[in-house]
């Protein structure tokens, strides 16, 4: 409940242009400021290069006319840490994509390694310029390492979110990964990671969902993930994913760009999710991203109750997962509407 209500304090500053809450607030930084540098130089030691080029078309033999798909972000996005093109997660959405819609799928990728959340802006300059019919996000990792205020970070996000929607494209965020899964960060750095970049992620779900996109959870799943198997999981760096890694983050993003682009999923059809156990997956759109940021591959997005977007605790979310999970019995006023809205 306290990191409910901390993300929809961080949404709230971002709307009004507040900086915010820092999630290192009060703490000694002696210790963890020598950590972080540490951590830095461990990870710069082990160079990748740039990242591989995987613009162009997928699925170029099938019929019909493409869909315009763009990846913006940082490095996860840009797919730093894999050799190969066809391993960045933007050729795999892209491949994905284009398997699902049974369309040829043209692919601009406009992420740059180490962008902050303020590089969106002219990251969606150039997005827009290829007219695309969804977006996807991933950038949050270089706020929290740079302390960049989360209300700061929040408000970038949102800004480039209204932009893209604006533009009649459909909007998909992957939010900031756990990055208390690091290897080469340490106690207590390790913990204040995994803290802020949860706390990040479930206020970027807020104003996303305000804004018409949709959430996926990245953080929870690759944390277990990776935590079980660094040595697949990592790259060379240990801090950038390996093929497998992008890969892993690629399957839980694609179902929320075919939902948001109407299509069906063969396989992963998704479903209501309960509250970690207890009762309806819909919610307040800030609980919702407090129980997303905890929840591995939870998708988040906007929905009505009795034919209503806003209820008495503000925005109403639905929280989907695939359909492996049971979808439990609700007690709203009457079938809630789960397509977004």
């Amino acid at each position: 409940m306290l990191r409910a209500f901390t993300a929809r304090r961080i949404a709230t500053a971002a709307a009004y242009g507040g900086g915010g809450i820092t999630a290192l607030g009060g703490l000694t930084f002696g210790l963890v400021l020598a950590e972080a540098r540490l951590a830095r130089k461990i990870i710069l030691a082990t160079p990748n290069g740039d990242p591989p080029v995987a613009d162009g078309f997928y699925g170029l033999s099938l019929p019909g006319d493409p869909l315009a798909f763009a990846m913006l972000g940082d490095s996860t996005a840009a797919g730093l840490g894999v050799r190969s093109a066809d391993e960045t997660p933007a050729a795999l959405l892209a491949a994905g994509l284009s398997s699902l819609a049974d369309r040829p799928v043209w692919l601009t990728n406009v992420a740059k390694s180490g962008s902050r959340s303020e590089a969106l802006a002219w990251q969606v300059e150039r997005a827009l310029l290829a007219e695309p019919d969804v977006a996807v996000i991933m950038i949050g990792a270089n706020d929290v390492t740079a302390r960049v205020p989360p209300a700061e970070s929040v408000r970038h996000l949102a800004e480039a979110v209204t932009r893209l929607r604006a533009a009649g494209c459909e909007v998909v965020v992957g939010t900031c990964p756990d990055l208390g899964s690091v290897k080469p960060l340490m106690q207590p750095l390790r913990w204040i990671a995994r803290r802020a970049s949860r706390q990040l992620a479930a206020a970027q779900t807020i104003a996303v969902v305000e804004r018409g996109g949709r959430t996926v959870s990245l953080g929870d799943l690759l944390g277990h993930e990776f935590a079980a198997d660094p040595r697949e999981m990592f790259s060379a760096d240990r801090y950038h994913p390996s093929g497998r890694g992008y890969a892993s983050a690629a399957a839980a993003v694609l179902p929320a760009m075919a939902a948001a682009l109407g299509l069906e999923p063969d396989m992963d059809e998704l479903v209501p999710a309960p509250r970690r156990g207890r009762g309806t997956g819909v919610l307040p759109v800030y609980l919702a991203a407090a129980e997303a940021a905890e929840e591995p591959g939870t998708q988040v997005v906007g929905t009505r109750v009795a034919g209503r977007e806003r209820g008495p605790r503000g925005r109403w979310a639905a929280l989907l997962r695939r359909r492996r999970v049971a979808a439990p019995e609700t007690a709203l006023e009457g079938p809630p509407d789960l397509t977004a809205a």
